[in-house]
């Protein structure tokens, strides 16, 4: 009954029964007013039929008789009937009618009382569908204002849920990224410690100061570059990057992009071939020659001695294809399918340098630009990576 509890259901139930008492009034002062004008014809009537026989010069012994007389006679009846008074003659009888409208009324109070109860315990449902975060148990062929409310909220609920499983896994994503930044600084971070120390313990030793203060300076490096490279993927992650999109070569976005990898690759006894014409590309050519050259630093790293790295180029109506194959060890089935996790490193890539950032980077700003990267690879022959960009010059 916690539907009575409701101001706007008190509210409607009184107006209801106030209605009805109305009506109910309403009808008893029309039955009372027809039986008083009733009497007072009946009256009217029994003076005139008096006054008239007295004046036709019958009795008033005669007269009184005939009103209280209980008896008819044929002759009497037959009279009556030709005056029209048979038993087709109408005469309503007022007191049922408010018996009527008291009987109407309780149905309707009734019905009303029924509907409220009902409502209330689809109110009562739909409350705690809510608390429990499961959608309100409604039909869809169902129609009304009420409905729709409850379809909304549901479309609502469904919203929370995708919102709550996003946070989760954003929550999840942030407590592995933590993870993995903690152990990925904590190696370089140790080795500064350490070099420091033996720096600090021979000072005077030349050899010794320089050597570890090489090997300081590239753990710095490697601190550094772990973290602009962080910073550019929560940019990239938050939609922040704003990429400036124009046509360039695509000879010129490459050489860019590989001309502080020609060293390493002069002193790993490494080749890196390029194979392109005239073939234009659309796009920001900083952050996409940082995302090609972190592909064939990728390259470099999973060569052996000898090796060659050929980046080639194709243009077609719609887009244009820069492809960097490698003639390295290929990567391992159960490897393939997380290439582009953060941080993520084969189990037998311990040999090999890099954090696990550089391909996850090279997906991000290549999709970031609508373009596609994908990869094919054979064991022990060698690796392709395909980044695809759409031609909006052509369109």
């Amino acid at each position: 009954m916690s539907a009575f509890y409701d101001r706007s259901v008190k509210k409607l139930i009184m107006g209801i029964a106030f209605i009805m008492l109305l009506m109910i009034l309403w009808d008893t002062a029309i039955c009372i007013h027809t039986q008083n004008e009733l009497k007072y014809s009946m009256i009217r009537q029994q003076c005139n039929i008096s006054s008239s026989l007295m004046e036709n010069g019958v009795d008033e012994n005669i007269i009184a008789r005939a009103f209280v007389n209980n008896e008819s006679s044929y002759k009497g009846i037959a009279l009556v009937d030709k005056l029209g008074f048979d038993e087709n003659f109408s005469f309503v009888m007022p007191l049922p009618v408010v018996i009527k409208t008291a009987v109407i009324s309780l149905l309707l109070f009734t019905v009303v009382i029924f509907f409220v109860m009902r409502r209330n315990k689809l109110y009562e449902n739909a409350i705690n569908d809510i608390r429990n975060c499961k959608n309100i148990s409604v039909s869809y062929s169902d129609k009304g204002s009420i409905y729709r409310l409850f379809d909304s909220i549901n479309n609502m609920t469904e919203a929370l849920k995708a919102k709550r499983e996003t946070e989760q896994k954003t929550k999840e994503f942030l407590k592995q990224t933590v993870s993995d930044i903690s152990h990925q600084l904590k190696t370089p971070l140790s080795a500064l410690s350490m070099y420091n120390e033996l720096i600090l313990d021979e000072p005077e030793d030349p050899e010794n100061v320089r050597e570890f203060t090489k090997k300081s300076e590239a753990a710095i490096e490697r601190i550094e570059t772990l973290i602009l490279t962080l910073l550019k993927l929560t940019r990239l992650d938050a939609d922040a990057v704003e990429f400036d999109k124009k046509v360039y070569s695509a000879r010129e976005v490459i050489c860019k992009s590989i001309q502080n990898l020609r060293y390493r690759a002069e002193k790993e006894n490494k080749e890196i071939n390029i194979y392109c014409n005239d073939e234009n590309i659309n796009c920001d050519i900083e952050w996409t020659s940082e995302a090609i050259g972190n592909i064939v630093k990728n390259a470099l790293d999973h060569t052996s001695d000898g090796g060659v790295i050929n980046i080639s180029c194709e243009k077609t109506p719609l887009e244009c294809r820069i492809s960097i194959s490698d003639n390295g060890k290929g990567i391992d089935n159960e490897d393939f399918h997380h290439i582009f996790k953060r941080f993520y490193r084969s189990r037998r890539g311990s040999d090999t340098q890099g954090i696990g950032l550089g391909l996850p980077f090279a997906k991000s700003v290549t999709e970031g630009q609508g373009g596609i990267i994908y990869v094919e690879s054979e064991k022990d022959k060698g690796t392709v990576f395909t980044l695809s960009f759409p031609d909006l010059t052509e369109m």
